[in-house]
């Protein structure tokens, strides 16, 4: 039987631990994970070595679990393993492990940082609540970090100070909804027969409206539309929101219209109308100039980019000129089409919420595991704080200190586990997230109040602004 050892530390055990022990796992025929005690670790753990030992052991894929204060090489030559599997980000450091091993010729792997698995599938639950809200974990996160009902309360009544500018493209989505009638006989398409079209604001108009929604003073979106219908759409419908645009018009490039083909609950085929070429310099002009209208009120400003050309470099960096001078918090998320789109152009954010995708595309890097990933993009664009979101994995937190060098990690998992609509879930966590930093609150408690606004945000079809009184509700259910 050949035998796989995998040793470390599992502080907060993240997807990325999950995906390296299960590919340890296909590397063998058991896999033996060494957990260290409290004793062995450099930096002191903020979970008991007895916990971190039972989440590891809940894992399908893990045959064998134990605490240990032996040091790899020790291990190694007790169990003499088939191979010992480590991250990718120590193929090219010293591994003492290693002499170890080639005395009985035994193996060692590095695990590729593959992401395209969905990590929750390997984990093992002796029961689920009834309710698609899991705040098992969450409840343990909130216990780490000291987070409790009343500081949720003065957070939500802190941001109700705070006046906030979004910048960015307003995008038009559109649901068709029918029924999936078969396959056409002509080919293998599938048929689907309309019954309604509902219509919806997202892109940096919806994060505008998640941010007035959960409570800020005032919020003014700053944007350029087409001239076209989906234009007068925009109009119309941002009043809704209790938002005050600032929307100006370029005839060479249409307001993006997004429209999704559904049956049930699955969207069949997305059809997105958008121009990507940059907007001139005398509307990146416009744009200051109301800007510095703005700023002198301001608390946070948000960049909300879909790589749509409406925020070039040249313009990125003026406005956060302006805001780093005043002291203004500026968050960003930048989503990224295809291989388009590079969040570590947003230098020195105070917080980025990029996924998991978007970070290797901005790093080039298919390899490393989240950490080193994370760590990376830090060194890189400096952020003050940075949370990778991982769709239905939940959200890894990596937190840098003041000199980048070293660092914090922790994770959430997914709260709602049936998502019934994802479209919204990363605009509501940094709406969430971004209001909670800007009122003074600790990027802990910041994280949580946005895996929770989330978790509420995907629970319907469409993305709508997130009321307060179901965020509030949905926290008051998560310390019951």
């Amino acid at each position: 039987m050949h035998k796989v050892l995998v040793q470390g530390n599992f502080d907060v055990l993240h997807p990325g631990h999950i995906r390296l022990l299960k590919f340890a796992k296909e590397c063998g025929d058991r896999l033996i994970v060494a957990v260290n005690t409290d004793s062995t670790m450099s930096v002191k753990s903020r979970v008991k070595e007895k916990h971190r030992l039972e989440l590891v052991k809940s894992l399908e894929c893990v045959d064998e679990a134990f605490l240990t204060t032996q040091t790899p090489s020790q291990l190694v030559s007790e169990l003499k393993p088939y191979a010992v599997v480590k991250g990718k980000e120590f193929e090219e450091k010293y591994n003492p492990e290693l002499e170890a091993l080639n005395e009985y010729g035994g193996k060692l792997f590095f695990g590729s940082g593959e992401f395209e698995a969905n990590a929750e599938q390997f984990i093992t639950r002796s029961e689920r609540v009834k309710s698609s809200f899991d705040y098992s974990e969450s409840r343990d996160y909130a216990q780490r970090h000291d987070i409790t009902m009343e500081s949720v309360s003065e957070c939500l009544e802190s941001v109700k100070k705070i006046t906030a500018v979004v910048i960015g493209e307003v995008i038009v989505d559109e649901y068709v909804q029918g029924t999936a009638v078969g396959l056409s006989q002509e080919d293998p398409t599938i048929v689907m027969t309309p019954s309604r079209t509902d219509t919806f604001l997202g892109g940096a108009a919806i994060t505008a409206g998640h941010i007035k929604a959960i409570g800020a003073k005032s919020v003014s979106l700053i944007s350029v539309l087409g001239n076209d219908k989906s234009a007068l759409y925009a109009e119309s419908k941002i009043h809704d929101y209790d938002v005050t645009p600032y929307f100006y018009r370029d005839e060479s490039r249409p307001t993006s219209l997004k429209t999704r083909y559904r049956a049930g609950s699955k969207t069949l085929l997305r059809v997105n109308q958008v121009r990507q070429h940059k907007i001139s310099k005398e509307l990146q002009n416009t744009i200051i100039a109301q800007l510095e209208k703005l700023v002198d009120e301001a608390d946070l400003v948000v960049f909300s980019d879909f790589n749509y050309g409406l925020l070039p470099n040249s313009l990125v960096e003026r406005v956060a000129t302006i805001c780093k001078k005043r002291g203004i918090k500026l968050v960003a998320d930048s989503q990224t089409s295809s291989q388009v789109g590079d969040i570590s152009r947003y230098i020195g954010m105070d917080l980025i919420t990029p996924t998991e995708k978007e970070v290797r595309v901005a790093l080039n890097n298919p390899d490393d595991g989240l950490v080193i990933l994370a760590q990376k993009l830090t060194e890189k664009s400096k952020p003050r704080n940075l949370v990778i979101t991982l769709a239905e994995e939940g959200i890894l937190i990596h937190k840098p200190s003041d000199d980048f060098k070293n660092w914090e990690n922790d994770r959430l998992p997914a709260i709602n586990k049936l998502a019934v609509d994802p479209a919204g879930a990363g605009d509501c966590f940094l709406a969430a997230s971004a209001l909670s930093l800007a009122s003074g609150a600790s990027p802990w408690l910041a994280y949580y109040l946005g895996s929770l606004a989330s978790a509420c945000q995907v629970s319907t079809t469409g993305n709508t602004p997130l009321s307060v009184e179901l965020l509030r509700r949905a926290a008051k259910e998560s310390f019951t």
